[in-house]
């Protein structure tokens, strides 16, 4: 049963995420960033979604568990491009845009038969074990994916402020939902504690730290490297 916690951050999810996409518009940078619009708007759709299958089949049916698992996998997947989108912009004068995309494509596919190969064994409710183990996985893709990117922005000396904020509060989202979900598998017990509410927080935080950065940061704007460097200890 949903607590009135439970209510309050799964509706502020999708009012944060409009809030982002609100202030992505008004920096004009929303075809810019098109994989960020791609995923504030699907994540703010699909979190309306999942109140209507709860609301119709109930908490603890099927139909919510598939629901659920799949649209955080699909988050998760856009996350992803997103991901790819700052590699792109970051190694844009190095024109290696094609090897960025052909790479991640193959990430991709490599991540989902890695995950099919996992359950394979046990053919038992293989699906839902497959959609479980496959969200965990690109999880874990997206923490290794960001924190390669910042180690580059590190090593190029990246001062667009713009840029790094973004890429910093991804870290932190993906870090934060990894280190929740590889805890709650080590730890079963911990399944009703703390542990449960840092995955909404962190999908709270994500849209409201971009909001922030287009809102205050302007796209001119530059870091000088000794901070960044500080910052990144």
């Amino acid at each position: 049963m949903l607590g009135p916690l439970d209510y309050l951050l799964w509706f502020s999810g999708p009012v944060a995420m409009l809030v982002g996409l609100v202030c992505l518009i008004a920096s004009h940078q929303f075809l810019k960033y098109v994989a960020i619009t791609t995923y504030l708007t699907t994540a703010s759709l699909a979190t309306f979604g999942q109140y209507l299958v709860i609301n119709h089949y109930g908490l603890k049916s099927h139909q919510y568990f598939y629901y659920y698992y799949y649209s955080e996998s699909l988050f998760t997947i856009l996350l992803f491009f997103v991901v790819i989108q700052f590699y792109q912009e970051l190694f844009l004068e190095m024109k290696a845009a094609a090897y960025i995309r052909r790479g991640a494509v193959c990430l991709l596919a490599a991540t989902a038969g890695f995950s099919y190969l996992v359950v394979h064994a046990n053919r038992d409710h293989m699906t839902s074990r497959f959609v479980v183990e496959l969200g965990q996985n690109l999880y874990f893709l997206g923490v290794v994916l960001t924190y390669l990117l910042w180690f580059s922005i590190l090593k190029l000396h990246e001062s667009r402020t713009r840029l790094v904020q973004l890429v910093l509060a991804l870290g932190v989202y993906f870090s934060a939902t990894a280190a929740a979900y590889a805890l709650r598998n080590l730890f079963p017990s911990l399944q009703g504690s703390i542990l449960h509410w840092i995955p909404p927080l962190a999908s709270l935080w994500l849209p409201i730290a971009w909001a922030f950065t287009f809102l205050k940061i302007p796209e001119e704007a530059r870091l000088v490297t000794g901070r960044l460097l500080v910052r990144a200890r």
